[in-house]
């Protein structure tokens, strides 16, 4: 496991951004704890790269629980933990019905990913709930591919419907778990530029060769362990497309304040590939 101390003031970072009014404080306080994340999983990749003891660490697979089986949505909660995963060097499988994942990582990025993942998934349903509250989605129209066979020949048509609670409510949190994803890669992206320009004038001291062997490492080990078949496509599309509910998600994921972490349970069932 990552050393408590880490997790400690990764949590410390998020409270700071549950606390604040301003969305740019929370903003920040929450791309701060992805930047300390990835340091210190920087500084595992080089020290497993020249230290013999370290080497030895190897990745490893969770089962980490999303909800319980026939729960509508749960296909945006996985959304919204793969895409903190993949700013955290995780592979990811799925169950088929959503209700758990399997993540491959070492243990340290697994268990920053489920820190992250606690607190926004409890402010993506959160912010879900207050857009519906507010009724601004009963206005709007939802457009769904149907096949019209009224004619001589069959088609694919768009047809536009009153927007429903549920197509809001899936449209908004595909959207939040999107903005999520570029926000955290983004913060990922900067602290792993900072440490190679850092690292390159330290002869034998590549962070990047060490952060290009990790990835290896992950790939390898997931293609040797996994047991998934088929791809997991995400959020169905099939209750039909909002603009205006994923413009509310996504402003939502700008501003996404953290809440306290919660317990979600959930069963085992197929996985696929993510």
């Amino acid at each position: 496991m990552r050393d408590d101390k880490l997790l400690t003031r990764i949590a410390g970072l998020l409270r700071q951004a549950e606390g604040t009014d301003n969305e740019h404080e929370a903003q920040t306080f929450m791309q701060a704890a992805q930047r300390l994340a990835t340091s210190a999983s920087i500084d595992l990749a080089v020290a497993r790269a020249h230290d013999p003891a370290a080497a030895r660490t190897t990745p490893v697979a969770r089962q980490i629980a999303i909800g319980t089986a026939g729960k509508r949505g749960l296909r945006t909660y996985v959304a919204l933990f793969v895409a903190i995963a993949h700013a955290n060097d995780i592979k990811v499988d799925v169950a088929s019905n959503s209700t758990f994942v399997l993540a491959y990582g070492f243990s340290g990025d697994i268990d920053s990913t489920e820190a992250l993942y606690s607190s926004l998934v409890v402010q993506m349903v959160a912010a879900s709930d207050a857009y519906l509250k507010s009724g601004d989605y009963r206005s709007e129209t939802a457009a769904k591919v149907v096949t019209d066979r009224s004619r001589w020949r069959t088609r694919r048509v768009v047809e536009h419907t009153p927007l429903s609670p549920i197509t809001a409510r899936l449209n908004f949190q595909s959207a939040f778990a999107e903005r999520i994803g570029l926000r955290l890669t983004e913060a990922r992206d900067e602290t792993r530029a900072d440490a190679v320009r850092e690292s390159a004038d330290r002869p034998g001291a590549s962070t990047q060769v060490a952060l290009r062997d990790k990835e290896i490492a992950v790939v390898d080990f997931h293609r040797e362990e996994s047991t998934a078949r088929g791809t997991w496509r995400g959020a169905s599309a099939s209750a039909g497309y909002s603009e205006a509910a994923r413009r509310a998600g996504d402003h939502a994921g700008r501003r996404a304040r953290i809440t306290a972490p919660e317990e979600l349970d959930g069963t085992r069932g197929a996985l696929d590939h993510r």
